[in-house]
């Protein structure tokens, strides 16, 4: 036995080093807990540090359902009961039918009748041609709105005037420089 072992054993039996059972979740999650009964705390562990397990119902590797109702503390263990299996539901299998060329002619009629009868409702809800010729408010107010903008005069139009003599400003940037090879080609480029 190594003297870290032996270490190790002696503060497990005097209660200094605590060992941390660890269970996982369905979904492959680790979990650790000094113990997985009621009232002891319980943190979901990660690659650097451990997590408070949050308020839940989890479902254990083994079955059990792990119930948290405060933060990191569990609440409750208890056994998953298992609905009863539904029978499986009989399918049902639909015969596919297509409509013939004699249902299509009849639907077609009907349609066709239903259309006639729309236009002949709409044909008798019509105003009388006096009632038509009065206009409508919304026409009433566009010719006033009209008549306003009328009697404003237009904006007078832009005239577009350039400049007659642009002059171009020059900067020479440390003239008396030597110049690279960079610079040159630049200068015989920006001159053809």
């Amino acid at each position: 036995m190594k003297s870290t072992d032996a270490i190790s054993a002696i503060r497990t039996l005097l209660g200094m080093e605590v060992k941390l059972a660890t269970m996982k979740l369905e979904n492959g999650t680790v979990l650790e807990a000094e113990s997985f009964e009621k009232d002891y705390e319980v943190f979901i562990v990660t690659e650097d540090q451990k997590v408070a397990l949050p308020v839940g119902e989890y479902t254990m590797e083994d079955g059990k359902m792990l119930i948290v109702t405060e933060e990191g503390i569990i609440s409750e263990i208890k056994e998953v009961e298992e609905a009863p299996e539904e029978p499986a539901e009989q399918e049902v299998e639909a015969e596919v039918q297509y409509a013939t060329k004699e249902e299509l002619a009849e639907i077609k009629a009907m349609v066709e009748e239903i259309y006639a009868a729309i236009k002949k409702a709409e044909m008798s809800e019509e105003e009388p041609a006096e009632l038509s010729a009065q206009p409508t408010i919304e026409e009433e107010v566009a010719a006033q709105v009209e008549a306003q903008l009328s009697q404003e005069p237009a904006a007078a139009p832009l005239k577009h005037s350039p400049e007659s003599n642009a002059q171009r400003q020059m900067f020479k940037l440390s003239p008396n420089r030597n110049l690279s090879t960079r610079d040159k080609v630049l200068q015989k480029i920006s001159n053809l």
